[in-house]
């Protein structure tokens, strides 16, 4: 059985005095699954079938059916929707691409879904396969796509459904800076969040529809900006920056966290919880009541059998590349979100140290990698190739270039340019060391930099290493696109990295101080 579902005060009554309405409905949804198709671990990384026996696993596709069946048992009218990022972050989505996502959501019978930035990451080829292959709405609002074919025919800024007698209204919403942090191509032209937002709101409205969902893949501090800059949003239903609300341990507020009439939602990410939110409108579409939780997804959560064994078959052809064992680790090696885009982190250190160990030979002083290319983190023991390819699932290559130091220290800036959103444009490094204050003013907030040990030199040209995506621009990076003797084709990243730890090993974490925090 599923757990108790903890009723919030955050937004027990945000219209006092209105009619208690006839309409109630329990908004199901999930953000940033991000292919977690099996069980991950505590550290959101692959879970083994001992430790899944054991009770030691969460979430996973099989109980995610479990969960939003019994969910919907609860409820007379529900939908289930989806924040974006469902694409990337296992061998199943290298392998797959977007087929096995949109067989699953198909099953688990997902009404609608946002574009998240991931899903832009092979093109608008993937996602338009994608989209011809899932049975519901693929929604994104803040963009201008009329001039990309293979999206200009099908996706939509907004849609309508029905349930339960009652119109509903459904917006879509990615990152506004999704050209730097994907591939979506030159013809998609990304605008602002809350002017695309209130545009499909008016629409919606003069079509006589009083609830308006967003769903959006913008992050939890974008969604509370754009609560406060519209009218007429009820609920967002959030992603993209893995925010678990609720009043669970590490909780980042309230769920719902309410801003002004509008009741903002995010479950965390991976699978790992199911977020349930059940409210209540009153006749002229306002919310009188909100109440719900996130559900984590562990051992009490039993596993649908027929989904287990469609998922045990789509990973056959990885187990060969997955379960090599290619090194071991002495202890755990974090590579958690909240650490590696605000501080210098395990995982960031062992990914730099090792792209510069394997060019260093090639007068490269310096390696760069940005927070947001570490995606998991490591077990303690054997060390498998899949859980490598976890940690740095982009398929990502080597690139070696050269910058001047002031170029340096202007990356090192837009590595701490974003703080607040962890955004993942914050720089782990090797050969260098640097101090930030993320209070000080635009273009002070890094200090006391150092290459080799030495004070950096800004007129020096210095030859860098970092992966073809930050060295192309993205992460906000524009500054690397324009760098001396680019060489963009060197090997997997996480090729790399699986090298080093086999010469290093048994690898022991460790951090050394490397970046400072004021």
């Amino acid at each position: 059985m599923l757990k108790k579902i903890l009723l919030t005060s955050a937004a027990m009554m945000v219209s006092a005095g209105a009619a208690y309405a006839d309409y109630s409905l329990t908004i199901l949804h999930t953000n940033d699954f991000h292919a977690r198709f099996e069980p991950i671990s505590k550290y959101d990384a692959g879970c083994s079938s001992e430790d899944n026996t054991e009770g030691k696993c969460f979430g996973g596709s099989a109980r995610l059916v479990t969960a939003v069946e019994e969910a919907r048992k609860r409820s007379n009218n529900s939908i289930l929707v989806d924040g974006g990022d469902q694409f990337q972050g296992t061998l199943f989505y290298t392998y797959y691409k977007g087929k096995l996502a949109a067989e699953m959501m198909n099953k688990l019978g997902y009404d609608a879904m946002t574009v998240g930035n991931h899903e832009f990451d092979d093109g608008p080829e993937v996602l338009r396969g994608f989209m011809d292959a899932v049975t519901f709405p693929v929604l994104m609002s803040n963009a201008d796509f009329s001039g990309e074919p293979l999206l200009a025919d099908k996706l939509l800024k907004s849609t309508i459904i029905e349930r339960g007698g009652e119109k509903i209204g459904l917006i879509g919403l990615t990152p506004h800076d999704t050209d730097e942090l994907a591939s979506p191509g030159p013809n998609v032209i990304f605008t602002d969040p809350s002017d695309a937002v209130q545009g499909e709101v008016d629409k919606l409205t003069a079509e006589g529809v009083n609830k308006i969902i967003v769903l959006s893949h913008s992050g939890y501090n974008v969604d509370k900006t754009v609560a406060a800059n519209t009218t007429g949003v009820d609920v967002i239903v959030g992603g993209h920056s893995n925010t678990l609300l609720g009043d669970m341990e590490g909780a980042e507020g309230p769920y719902p966290t309410m801003v002004g009439n509008t009741a903002i939602l995010s479950a965390y990410a991976y699978g790992k919880f199911l977020g349930e939110l059940n409210v209540t409108f009153d006749d002229a579409g306002e919310i009188t009541e909100a109440v719900g939780a996130p559900i984590i997804m562990d051992a009490a959560v039993s596993e649908d059998e027929v989904t287990v064994a469609r998922i045990a078959e789509a990973a056959v052809p990885l187990e060969e590349i997955r379960n090599k064992v290619v090194a071991e680790t002495t202890a755990a090696i974090d590579g958690d979100k909240n650490t590696c885009r605000t501080m210098e982190c395990e995982m960031g250190t062992l990914l730099a140290d090792a792209m510069l160990a394997r060019v260093k030979g090639q007068g490269i002083e310096i390696a760069l990698q940005n927070g947001g290319g570490v995606r998991s983190s490591i077990d303690a023991g054997p060390v498998t190739m899949g859980e490598v390819l976890t940690v740095l699932p982009f398929q990502n290559t080597l690139s070696t270039f050269y910058v001047p130091g002031s170029t340096i220290v202007e990356a090192l800036e837009n590595g701490v340019s974003q703080l607040t959103d962890v955004a993942g444009r914050f720089l782990q490094v090797a050969g260098l060391t640097y101090a930030y204050d993320g209070s000080a003013e635009v273009g002070a907030r890094v200090s006391d930099v150092m290459v080799g040990g030495a004070p950096i030199d800004l007129d020096k040209v210095y030859g860098v290493v970092s992966n073809n995506y930050v060295r192309n621009g993205g992460d906000g990076f524009k500054m690397f696109i324009s760098a001396e003797n680019a060489y963009d084709f060197g090997p997997d990243v996480a090729d790399v990295v699986a090298e080093y730890l086999i010469q290093n090993g048994p690898y022991t974490p460790y951090t050394d101080g490397r970046i400072t925090v004021k």
